[in-house]
């Protein structure tokens, strides 16, 4: 933990930031930014709030999707999302570098071989990952480090629907957020859950939909 989650509430003009030490060594002169002012493992406050979701001490919830819930019969591929090392969240999508980066057009998916193989998938492979939520396609990047069951793509790839208008389309591109689900972490916390999300994986059968979303409009003549 930082020292910046070290704040006291007296100590007058230190604007009250302490390393544990001081903390440990004076509790009373050092207190923490607490309504006790000290380490709490249970809080009265959000315990009053009565959130089944989010009860006032540390406790095990399972996920409402994960490789341990029934739900992984059916969907059983745990999709992580993560930040793009090729542009900014969506920014600069369409640039030479995010475009380089991509398997004929779509976000890469990085798999397990052993993943992989199990659905007759090779490396470079564009392939349907799709859950009751919604689908996209992807490229198959092959990764001996990801866990088995385990497969991560990157957000931000511009969403183009394969029928425009239909909210239920199919992104042909590879954005994330047609997987995902729109819930809050809790009643509490209302981050975001999109790590809470289980997919299938089946080869691209097929004429390949062409990316158009980065194609300019066309530009009325007067």
């Amino acid at each position: 933990m930082g020292r910046g989650a070290y704040r006291g509430a007296s100590s007058p003009g230190r604007r009250g930031i302490h390393p544990p030490a001081e903390f440990a060594a004076r509790p009373e002169d050092e207190p923490l930014n607490t309504p006790s002012g000290k380490v709490e493992l249970f809080s009265e406050t959000i315990a009053s709030f009565g959130y089944d979701d989010c009860p006032g001490h540390p406790i095990w919830i399972a996920p409402r999707e994960w490789l341990g819930a029934a739900a992984a019969a059916e969907h059983p591929l745990h999709l992580l999302s993560f930040q793009p090392a090729t542009r900014l969240h969506g920014q600069l999508d369409p640039g030479r570098v995010a475009a380089a980066d991509k398997i004929r057009g779509r976000e890469p998916i990085n798999m397990n071989p052993a993943d992989a193989a199990a659905r007759g998938l090779a490396e470079g492979d564009i392939v349907r990952i799709f859950n009751a939520r919604g689908a996209c396609l992807g490229g198959v990047r092959l990764k001996e480090g990801m866990l088995p069951g385990v497969v991560a793509m990157a957000t931000g790839a511009w969403y183009d629907p394969q029928v425009p208008g239909d909210p239920d389309a199919m992104c042909v591109h590879g954005n994330p957020n047609v997987l995902t689900a729109d819930i809050g972490t809790s009643r509490l916390g209302q981050g975001p859950s999109a790590q809470s999300c289980l997919v299938q994986i089946e080869r691209w059968e097929g004429p390949l939909p062409p990316v158009t979303v980065h194609v300019p409009p066309p530009v009325a003549s007067e």
